[in-house]
């Protein structure tokens, strides 16, 4: 896998006019390379693949990044001194802007040889990395798998007066249960009002019977992230939730069911938001209306206004339309999705019914 990630990259050399990459993201590393260790750095030319690392890693580099040239710096350099000793024959050397910081970009300057030119380049390695291979779905829809039934073994749980934070780690729990390796990231679970804050984080708030709670969490399988978002309700919701509710609801069927091979990130966008706007509630769906999920929880592509690029066949991506008011509450739903040449296959499988029954005691 990694010598076909490598061979789809360097074809992107041309156009970004570079000849070699330093890759410092961890998650674009670890995609090139398999390398899951917490340092290490990439260099890549038409004809090698080094990664460089510390002697913590010698052992798991060897392991992990088997068709790459393993190099370990010694104890009286630093990772950008190794790359300047190793970098020869590049002369154009392609960096990753939004990762490298300015403190290391100086630094690699400085260890480099003058007559070699940086070269910020764009999202090469999250271009490739936004198309899923079979072994990235299977991991994704493992990861989706896992957080289905953990929402499923929770909500039986939820009563009246049950803080936000206590369903978070029931949640946590559930993932763990079910074979996840941990959370994808930090659990939402936004009661009452604080369902209006798009990325509200569990708190001491009680579930109140009747309003909103809005439920958006994730499990992490092999490095893969899962992301759902449901939005419950704790007995008969009032007419309001019912209105709001539904106008999401239409919102993320018309998303999934117009998204095709030739649907841009703008225009999948504009599927969900005119159904809200035509509502009435446009100025309330204040975020786009989905991202890709992967060795991130947010990566390409993009669904909003200001992405216009085709969405790529083989991406797996959120559609999350929502609607916060601030005197009320939110309604948020997310679905997983998988874009295939015949328009979208939804991963996620959970119940889109608001409704828990509250048993009499």
């Amino acid at each position: 896998m990694s010598q076909e990630r490598l061979a789809a990259l360097r074809m992107l050399f041309e156009a970004a006019q570079i000849d070699g990459l330093l890759v410092a993201n961890s998650q674009n590393r670890r995609y090139l390379s398999g390398f899951t260790g917490s340092a290490g750095l990439l260099i890549i030319d038409a004809q090698r693949a080094l990664l460089i690392s510390d002697g913590r890693y010698t052992v798991q580099a060897a392991q992990e990044a088997s068709q790459f040239e393993t190099i370990t710096r010694t104890l009286d350099e630093s990772l950008y001194s190794c790359v300047g000793r190793h970098i020869a024959p590049i002369k154009r050397l392609g960096f990753e802007p939004a990762t490298l910081s300015v403190a290391d970009y100086n630094a690699l300057r400085q260890a480099l040889p003058a007559d070699v030119t940086l070269v910020a380049i764009g999202a090469l390695t999250e271009q490739l990395r936004a198309i899923k291979s079979d072994e990235e779905v299977a991991a994704l829809r493992q990861a989706i798998n896992i957080t289905d039934q953990a929402l499923a073994a929770v909500k039986p749980m939820l009563r009246p007066s049950m803080l936000e934070r206590e369903v978070a780690w029931e949640l946590h729990k559930a993932i763990v249960e079910h074979g996840g390796d941990g959370l994808a990231f930090e659990i939402i679970v936004g009661a009452g009002l604080n369902s209006a804050l798009p990325h509200y984080h569990a708190g001491n708030a009680p579930l109140g019977q009747g309003q909103p709670i809005v439920v958006d969490f994730g499990a992490l399988y092999a490095g893969y992230h899962g992301d759902m978002t449901r939005t419950l309700v704790l007995g008969q919701p009032d007419a309001k939730f019912d209105e709001i509710y539904g106008i999401v609801r239409h919102a993320l069927a018309d998303a999934t069911n117009g998204i095709t091979a030739n649907t841009t990130g703008k225009e999948a966008d504009a599927l969900a938001r005119d159904v809200i706007e035509a509502s009435g509630y446009g100025e309330y769906f204040s975020h786009g209306t989905g991202h890709g999920v992967g060795l991130q929880i947010h990566e390409e592509p993009r669904l909003s206004r200001v992405h216009n690029d085709l969405l790529p066949v083989g991406s797996i991506f959120s559609i999350e339309p929502g609607i916060y008011l601030p005197d009320w509450g939110g309604v948020r739903l997310e679905n997983l999705v998988l874009l295939n040449a015949n328009g979208v296959e939804t991963l996620t499988q959970s119940p889109l019914d608001p409704i828990i029954v509250i048993e009499q005691a």
